[in-house]
C-alpha cells in the first residue's frame, strides 16, 4: 500500500523534532559567532573529526544513491559500486596531499584558490561553472529523486514534496555550516539504520521468495546464484553497460578524474574540513572513507536484489511507468513500499535525512562561493560580515528555488544517477588539470588556467556527440573515457602554453609548497592500508 501509516508518520515527526531542536542547540550554543562569515560558512575551529566524517558523507549521500544508485544496481549491478568504494581510495589522496594545502594557504573557497594561484578571471569563470552546476544539476537532481521516492511512498503530491523538502533544507542550511555538520552526524546515523533496514527487508524477502525464511545470509547465497552477471566490478568491452562502466577505466581511467575532482576540488566537500586543523581534518575523511566502504551495502544490495525478485515475477507493474516501460528508479521506492508500519517511517526518515543534508550542504556552498567570490568581490567589496551572512542566507533561497522551480522537467530521466556523473563530468577534467598544475607546477600560467577553463565543456561536448554528427565515423567514448582524452587535451595544452610564456609567473601567486606537509602519522597510515586491503580484497573477489 504506497501511504504512510500513522505509526509512521510518529517516527519521521520525532525525526523532524530531533533535527530541529538540535539544530537550534548548536545554533544558539555559540549564538555570539553567528554573524561571523568564517562561522557561518566553515564553521570555523567548531567540527570534530567525528562530525567532518559524517558532514562528508551526508553531503555526498542523498537521493541519487538511495534512488538512483538502487535504480543502477537493479540495471547492472554491484559494478556501480566502484564509485563509492573508489571513493574511499581518493578520500586518502586528498587527506595527504590536498588538503595541507588549502589549510597551509589559508584557501576557504575553491575560487579564492584561483584567485590566490592564477587571477581573478579564472576564479570568477569557475565561480560561476560551480553555481550553475550546483544550482541546476546538483540540487534540481537530489530534489527530483527525493520527491519522487517521497511522493511514491505517501500521499503527497510530487509539487507538495518538491516544495517542503526545500523548505526544510532552507531552514537547515540558513543556520550555517555549524548547524549543518552537528546535525549531519545525526543525519548520517539516521540514513544508516534506515538504509541498513531496507536491505535487511529485502535479503529477508528474497529468502522468503526462495524458500529459507527470513535468513538474510541464504538471501545473500541467493543473489549471488540467480544474478551472477549482476556481481562483476570489471565489465568487458562486449558487455550491454560497457559504455557507463568501461573495463579498467573505472580503477586507472576516468573515476580518478571524476572522483579526485568530486573530492579533492568541489567546494561543498573540501568546506567541510577547510574550518579545522590538519589532524583533524584528516581524520574526519579517513572516518569518511570508512563509511564509504558501506554505502553499497544500504543503496546498491537493493536494486540487486529488485532485479532479482523483478526476474521471478514479482513487482512487474511497480517497476514500470505509465507507459509501461522499465525504470531502474522504481526499486528502491517499491522496496520501501513493503515495509511494514513503523519502520516504512525509520526508512522514510532516512531518505529524508539523506536528502536534506545533501540539499543543504550544496545550498551552503552555494552561497559561500556567491557571497565572497562574486557578491564581495564585484558588489561590495567592503562588506561587513553580518552583510556577507546575510548576503549568504538570501542566496540559499533564491538557489533552492530556482532547483525548485527547474525540477519537474527531469521527470524524464531513466537512470538519474549516471546522468548526474555523465554532466557533472563535463567540467570535471577540466578542474583537475587546472587544480593539480596550480598546485604541482609554480610555472603554470594564469592564461593557460583560463583556456583549461573555457575548454573543459566544449571539448567533452564535441567527444560525446562527434559520433552522431558524424555518422558514426568517430569513436563513440564511455563518458569515463572521454573524462580521461578531456583531461590529457587540456593537460597538453595548458603544458604548452605555459612553456611558450615569456612572462613568469609571479611569486606571490605560486601555492607554498612544503614536502613536511604530506607527512602522515603512525594511525593514519595503518587505518589507509586497512581500508586498501578492503578495496584490494572487494576487487578480487568479484572482479
Amino acid at each position: 500500500m504506497n501511504r504512510l501509516q500513522l505509526a509512521d508518520y510518529i517516527v519521521f515527526f520525532i525525526y523532524f523534532i530531533i533535527i530541529a531542536a538540535y539544530g537550534y542547540y548548536v545554533y544558539r550554543k555559540k549564538k555570539s559567532a553567528g554573524n561571523s562569515a568564517t562561522d557561518f560558512f566553515l564553521a570555523e575551529g567548531a567540527l570534530t573529526w567525528w562530525a567532518i566524517g559524517a558532514s562528508l558523507i551526508a553531503s555526498n549521500i542523498s537521493a541519487e544513491h538511495f534512488i538512483g544508485m538502487s535504480g543502477s544496481g537493479f540495471a547492472l549491478g554491484l559494478a556501480i559500486s566502484t564509485y563509492e568504494w573508489m571513493a574511499a581510495a581518493t578520500l586518502i589522496i586528498v587527506a595527504i596531499f590536498f588538503i595541507p594545502l588549502y589549510l597551509k594557504n589559508k584557501i576557504y573557497t575553491m575560487p579564492q584558490f584561483l584567485a590566490k594561484r592564477y587571477n581573478g578571471k579564472v576564479s570568477t569563470i569557475m565561480a560561476i561553472f560551480w553555481l550553475l552546476v550546483y544550482v541546476f544539476v546538483n540540487l534540481t537532481s537530489i530534489i527530483y529523486l527525493g520527491a519522487l521516492a517521497i511522493a511514491s511512498i505517501s500521499a503527497i503530491p510530487f509539487e507538495w514534496c518538491i516544495a517542503g523538502l526545500s523548505v526544510f533544507a532552507i531552514v537547515v542550511t540558513l543556520g550555517g555550516m555549524k548547524v549543518i555538520g552537528y546535525t549531519d552526524v545525526i543525519q548520517v546515523l539516521i540514513l544508516i539504520i534506515g538504509g541498513l533496514v531496507t536491505t535487511y527487508l529485502a535479503l529477508s524477502l528474497l529468502s522468503e521468495k526462495f524458500g529459507y525464511g527470513s535468513d538474510i545470509f541464504k538471501g545473500l547465497a541467493v543473489l549471488r546464484k540467480e544474478a551472477p552477471s549482476h556481481f562483476h566490478m570489471i565489465f568487458d568491452k562486449g558487455h550491454p553497460y560497457y559504455k557507463d562502466l568501461p573495463g579498467l577505466s573505472v580503477l586507472i581511467g576516468g573515476m580518478w578524474i571524476n572522483n579526485l575532482a568530486y573530492w579533492g576540488c568541489n567546494q561543498y566537500i573540501t568546506q567541510r574540513a577547510l574550518g579545522a586543523d590538519l589532524k583533524t581534518a584528516r581524520r574526519g575523511i579517513l572516518f569518511a572513507a570508512f563509511l564509504k566502504l558501506l554505502v553499497p551495502v544500504i543503496a546498491v544490495l537493493p536494486g540487486i536484489v529488485m532485479y532479482v525478485l523483478h526476474q521471478n515475477g514479482m513487482f512487474q507493474e511497480e517497476m514500470r511507468d505509465a507507459a509501461g516501460v522499465i525504470k531502474p528508479d522504481h526499486a528502491y521506492p517499491t522496496l520501501m513500499n513493503l515495509l511494514p508500519a513503523g519502520l516504512k517511517g525509520v526508512a522514510f526518515a532516512a531518505l529524508t535525512a539523506a536528502i536534506v543534508a545533501s540539499l543543504a550542504g550544496k545550498a551552503n556552498s552555494i552561497s559561500t562561493i556567491f557571497s565572497l567570490d562574486i557578491y564581495k568581490k564585484f558588489f561590495h567589496k567592503n562588506a561587513s560580515e553580518k552583510e556577507l551572512v546575510r548576503t549568504g542566507r538570501w542566496a540559499v533561497i533564491i538557489a533552492m528555488l530556482l532547483a525548485a522551480l527547474v525540477t519537474p522537467a527531469l521527470k524524464s530521466l531513466d537512470q538519474a544517477y549516471q546522468f548526474i556523473q555523465e554532466y557533472v563530468g563535463f567540467i570535471s577534467p577540466g578542474v583537475l588539470a587546472i587544480f593539480l598544475l596550480g598546485f604541482f607546477w609554480k610555472r603554470t600560467t594564469a592564461n593557460a588556467a583560463l583556456t583549461g577553463a573555457l575548454l573543459t565543456i566544449p571539448i567533452s561536448t564535441v567527444l560525446k556527440f562527434l559520433p552522431v554528427w558524424t555518422g558514426g565515423a568517430f569513436p563513440d567514448y564511455p563518458f569515463l573515457d572521454r573524462m580521461s582524452i578531456t583531461f590529457v587535451l587540456i593537460v597538453l595544452i595548458m603544458i604548452s602554453m605555459s612553456l611558450a610564456s615569456r612572462r613568469p609567473v609571479s611569486s606571490e601567486q605560486v601555492i607554498e609548497v612544503d614536502t613536511s606537509m604530506f607527512r602522515v602519522s603512525a594511525g593514519f597510515i595503518f587505518a589507509s592500508v586497512i581500508i586498501i586491503g578492503i578495496l584490494a580484497a572487494l576487487y578480487t573477489v568479484f572482479w
